[in-house]
């Protein structure tokens, strides 16, 4: 059997076959120029109003405008970070005990006031007040949580209370 008598004996799957594949190629010819079309409009609202010598010029300018903001985006995040190494060192736990120094009926116009930064330094700050005598201040410093002076029960509580209080620089 030849190649002709084949070809005879199959023409209508042969014919069948190539129909598919016509249907095939030109659905796909639509899909392309439906694409091309659409590439073409945006193409257009590009290039309008611009000649190849202002579209340079807008990309240039553009890739300038790009570095500007990374020099800026820099020098922000450096000026960021030298906030945030100076707020370790600012107040961010405070504690506070209102009393009576004297037992006194003066509505518990004394105060211990505790100041600390994140690495729990800082000072106390205790406030005497006496009807009689009038207000004495004292100021204690503190390192790392604790006090080289003894602490009175107030000044202890003050001090637990800003170490316990929620640190805001997190």
């Amino acid at each position: 059997m030849n190649l002709i008598e084949l070809m005879e004996q199959n023409v209508i799957y042969i014919i069948f076959g190539l129909a598919v594949l016509l249907i095939v190629l030109l659905l796909m010819t639509i899909i392309i120029m439906s694409k091309q079309r659409k590439l073409n409009i945006k193409y257009r609202k590009f290039m309008q109003g611009a000649s190849g010598k202002e579209l340079e010029e807008i990309i240039t300018e553009r890739f300038t405008e790009i570095d500007s903001l990374k020099y800026n985006s820099m020098a922000i995040h450096k000026e960021i970070t030298n906030i945030n190494e100076n707020l370790l060192t600012a107040v961010q736990k405070i504690g506070i005990v209102k009393y009576d120094a004297f037992m006194e009926m003066g509505g518990k116009l004394s105060f211990v006031l505790a100041l600390l930064d994140k690495n729990n330094d800082g000072f106390i700050l205790n406030s005497v007040h006496s009807s009689r005598e009038g207000c004495y201040t004292y100021l204690k410093e503190i390192i790392k949580g604790e006090s080289f002076l003894e602490l009175s029960k107030e000044e202890k509580n003050a001090l637990s209370r800003a170490i316990k209080s929620d640190n805001f620089m997190e």
